[in-house]
């Protein structure tokens, strides 16, 4: 496993075989092991999780300008949809792992990405199945079948990208058929943000910098290409390096999210008192809710928001690193890093270190897909890292082989 994720100390220096994985120690289970027992969620993400649900709703509710009970109510469902779904997964989703392939898994994606093409689009984009009692995006659940698809391939090849380029070929192929599928939505923020965490499982695995450097340059030409293609992009683009230039065109959103932040200076206005969500600032509730948070909490509130997500990047790091197998570490780095990645593009979108882009807040922003498949996250990273609770019999036997 990942030496980076491995909580062996070093002993000698003597050179490694991997520059960055190393497998650690498996963890001791139970008698009756092949029987289900009660796992123990790590009380750390629980309550980072928690907290997040709870100011998710908060924020929900105060940055919606005139349907805030309604878009409330739709969040709280889907909040406890998710809550639901998280509990499961932690207790469930390595046994169901066993079941659901990974490339499966990866095909009933490509299958959801290929049907939401064809259906209405909303905003002149094809990004949503509307499933009636709300819409499904393809694209939030490709997240976690990506991260796990690409964990699971490089956990059986430990020690070998270095050596052999052409390992890289079969993961790569696979993203890239999902990124194209994303793209024909069109939708370049995704593919860009799990582009990301792609190479940096790949760069924990043990991949050469200088493959890596390949792949970069490589992806530059496309990433060109989708911005002359859609000109919307570049008008975005021009925007963002010279927004006051076009304040009343392109720069629009980004001037009022700039007004928003900027108006809430060190404690903010209030909560619910944020006058830029009154329709002057388009998505206060959904992609900008970021700005409205600055503008009712201020820069000391904003901070506690950041230090909870470094919290959550922290702790998925120290658990990946203990982890029992190189899979399991692989799958929490990598839904730890697309969770706080997403919201560093969000955050850094709305105060102008990016391009705006349709990336949405995690557990902040309103929406049924991005706030189910965060606590899906959430739950297979705390099953990852459980730790099995013994029953009663198997504590009595083992005091008693041990008096």
């Amino acid at each position: 496993m990942i030496s980076l994720f491995s909580k062996r100390k070093r002993k000698s220096y003597a050179p490694r075989p991997n520059r960055l994985f190393k497998e650690p120690a498996a963890r001791q289970t139970p008698a009756g092991g092949g029987e289900w027992t009660l796992l123990q969620i790590d009380k750390k993400l629980a309550f980072i999780t928690f907290a997040f649900i709870c100011f998710g709703l908060i924020f929900t509710y105060s940055s919606s300008a005139f349907d805030s009970t309604a878009y409330f109510k739709r969040q709280v469902v889907f909040d406890a949809l998710g809550v639901v779904a998280a509990l499961f997964l932690s207790q469930t989703y390595e046994r169901l792992q066993q079941i659901f392939k990974p490339l499966w898994l990866m095909y009933i994606t490509w299958v959801l990405l290929v049907v939401v093409l064809f259906t209405q689009p909303i905003a002149n984009v094809h990004r949503w199945i509307n499933l009636g009692f709300f819409n499904l995006q393809p694209s939030e659940v490709a997240k976690v079948t990506l991260v796990i698809y690409i964990a699971d391939y490089l956990s059986h090849m430990q020690g070998k990208l270095a050596k052999n380029w052409r390992l890289l070929v079969k993961p790569l192929v696979v993203s890239g058929i999902t990124f194209a599928l994303m793209m024909r939505a069109p939708d370049l923020g995704t593919p860009m943000l799990m582009g990301a965490v792609v190479v940096a499982l790949l760069f924990v695995a043990g991949a050469s910098l200088k493959h890596l450097a390949v792949l970069f340059a490589a992806a530059v030409p496309v990433i060109v290409y989708q911005l002359i293609f859609y000109t919307y992009r570049l008008e975005r683009l021009l925007s963002f390096l010279n927004p006051e230039a076009q304040a009343g065109g392109a720069g629009y959103q980004l001037m009022q999210s700039f007004l928003a932040v900027g108006s809430g200076g060190w404690f903010g206005k209030g909560l619910g008192n944020s006058e830029l969500k009154l329709e002057y600032l388009p998505a206060a509730h959904t992609d900008f809710i970021f700005s409205i948070m600055c503008e009712e909490i201020g820069l000391i509130g904003i901070l506690v928001i950041l230090v909870f997500f470094c919290c959550l990047l922290v702790r998925g790091v120290s658990l990946a690193r203990v982890a029992k197998s190189s899979f399991n570490s692989l799958v929490i780095f990598g839904m730890t890093l697309t969770i706080c990645l997403q919201a560093f593009f969000n955050m850094a979108m709305a105060i102008g270190l990016l391009p705006t882009k349709g990336i949405p807040l995690p557990f902040f922003s309103y929406g049924g897909s991005s706030v189910i498949m965060t606590l899906v996250m959430m739950g297979i990273i705390v099953n990852m890292a459980a730790v099995r609770t013994p029953r009663r019999e198997d504590y009595t036997q083992y005091r008693n082989r041990n008096r």
